[in-house]
């Protein structure tokens, strides 16, 4: 893999490209970016510092992580997220909020009994895109999207009413937006007084699925400030900071806030990269109102749109030389497919973990096909380019489907060819049983990308149709190989007890 400066340069290139030959009057991509212009170049090309790398569930991140953090701030909360749904989640950050409004109002009151001066307002805002089905079929399809009246916080969002929010001075706006025919705004990142931003992979939902969460510092929080500001409140200046005016708020106690909830996977990894500066990129990718179907036999599936995730992540399976490894939910991309067989072509070492029958009616939808057709027929090209390039027909590795088989070393007297290993793992829940089984994950939400050991992409796309071609995704690329050898660790002994070997190229299975 060639260095940050040159993986960037080549990356910036390709989007000023794109910027240049695609006229404005033609780009409806929201949020738009404009490659030529170096104050957008800047917005994705940064820096950061990492705070904290987490792993749990969506409850106990946010329980453990995020909600301490909304309870600290002192000025501006922004919250994004794609599914809102009632869960423990929804009750803990709800609960969160009513101490946090509680206890900002007794300090209002004390400060007017004292003749103080007055406690600063606290700005909160809260994003998401899907409710339910009916909330979408019925949603406004304008780039403004809706927002909710106060009057509809505790009812419709679970949320504490208005008239707390108010006394506490907590200026809060709740908004959705959401495009037919399914171009979900699926983001979800956190920014606490515009200097810290947490990006998870969890929903405000009830699912029990393994996710993780990147804490950090630096310029890259004002990239993703500006990708709030374009798509969520499109009037704000960005750059300019929140003021505070008015004494010093005495914060509230994260034990009266929050109370943590735990999970059997949940883990601090940590990163040998804390408090250091890394080349970071800030890689968003605007959602789609076509979704570029063609479902006629034979056709070549339709190019991916050109954002900058994708253009990005293309890059890197195409730059790879040695190891590219993606957990992903679901893998129906075509072209990410395509990418990983030519990667493997060329010697490199692919690795995917994914899951079984996980949103299985969604894949369908949106992809026409599922994960397990599309790992049958990623194990069928590959087994056909290895009998091609051996020059004799012959099964270097048998696709185990549901069925347990027993594996035995390959003979390496059939000679090697030189191109890739391929490893597909399936993500499991640890049986029932376990102390902790309550909040033990039933499938892997989490979305990693690691190639060769040193460039880490986390963030909000799954290798799957939907967020290549219709919905609005972020990425957060970090060029490091401390951090990239640290989360893969850290990953890696979440996933103990937890996988099954789907296959193996490496392997006779007998």
């Amino acid at each position: 893999m060639s260095g940050p400066s040159e993986f960037v340069r080549d990356l910036i290139g390709e989007l000023e490209e794109e910027s240049r030959t695609t006229p404005r009057w033609q780009n409806s991509e929201f949020p738009s970016y404009d490659f030529r212009d170096a104050t957008d170049v800047e917005l994705v090309a940064s820096q950061s510092t990492p705070q904290s790398f987490h792993l749990g569930t969506g409850a106990s991140i946010f329980t453990n992580v995020l909600i301490p953090a909304i309870t600290s701030a002192k000025s501006e909360i922004i919250l994004v997220t794609c599914f809102w749904s009632p869960s423990k989640t929804l009750s803990a950050l709800k609960d969160a909020l009513a101490a946090l409004a509680i206890h900002r109002r007794q300090l209002i009151r004390d400060a007017r009994g004292n003749g103080t001066a007055d406690i600063p307002p606290l700005r909160v805002r809260i994003c998401l895109s899907s409710r339910s089905i009916l909330q979408k079929l019925l949603h406004p399809q304008s780039r403004d999207g809706y927002l909710y009246p106060p009057s509809s916080w505790p009812r419709q969002l679970g949320l504490p009413d208005s008239e707390l929010m108010e006394a506490a001075g907590i200026d809060l706006r709740v908004k959705s937006l959401f495009f037919l025919p399914f171009s979900v705004m699926h983001p979800k990142f956190v920014i606490i007084d515009r200097h810290q931003a947490f990006v998870p992979s969890c929903n405000v939902s009830w699912e029990s699925w393994l996710e993780g969460c990147l804490e950090f510092t630096g310029e890259a929080v004002t990239g993703l400030l500006s990708f709030y500001t374009r798509t969520w409140e499109r009037n704000a200046d960005f750059r300019q900071p929140v003021t505070t005016r008015g004494p010093e708020m005495q914060p509230l106690e994260a034990r009266h806030a929050n109370h943590a909830i735990d999970s059997p996977v949940h883990n601090f990894v940590a990163l040998p990269t804390t408090g250091e500066t890394l080349p970071t990129l800030i890689l968003p990718s605007s959602h789609h109102w076509n979704p570029k179907f063609r479902p006629w036999p034979l056709r070549e599936p339709s190019p991916v749109p050109r954002t900058p995730l994708n253009i990005a992540l293309l890059e890197l399976f195409d730059r790879a030389r040695h190891t590219i490894y993606i957990q992903t939910p679901n893998i129906t991309c075509g072209p990410v497919i395509t990418a990983l067989l030519d990667a493997i072509q060329r010697g490199v070492n692919v690795t995917v973990v994914t899951n079984r029958n996980m949103m299985v009616l969604e894949q369908l939808v949106t992809a026409g096909t599922t994960t397990d057709r599309c790992v049958r027929s990623l194990v069928r090209q590959f087994n056909s380019i290895s009998a091609m390039l051996a020059g004799r027909p012959r099964r270097r590795g048998v696709h185990l489907g549901h069925g347990r088989q027993r594996a035995t070393p390959r003979d390496l007297e059939v000679g090697s060819p030189v191109f890739g290993q391929l490893r597909i793992l399936s993500f499991h829940p640890r049986p029932e049983g376990h102390p902790k089984a309550e909040e033990e994950p039933l499938h892997s939400h989490l979305k990693l990308t690691i190639v060769d050991d040193e460039l880490t992409v986390l963030g909000s796309g799954n290798m799957d149709r939907a967020s290549w071609y219709t919905s609005q995704e972020l990425g957060v690329l970090i060029h490091d190989r401390g951090f990239a050898q640290s989360v893969k660790l850290g990953v890696d002994n979440v996933l103990v007890g937890r996988i099954d070997l789907v296959f193996d190229s490496q392997v006779v299975f007998r």
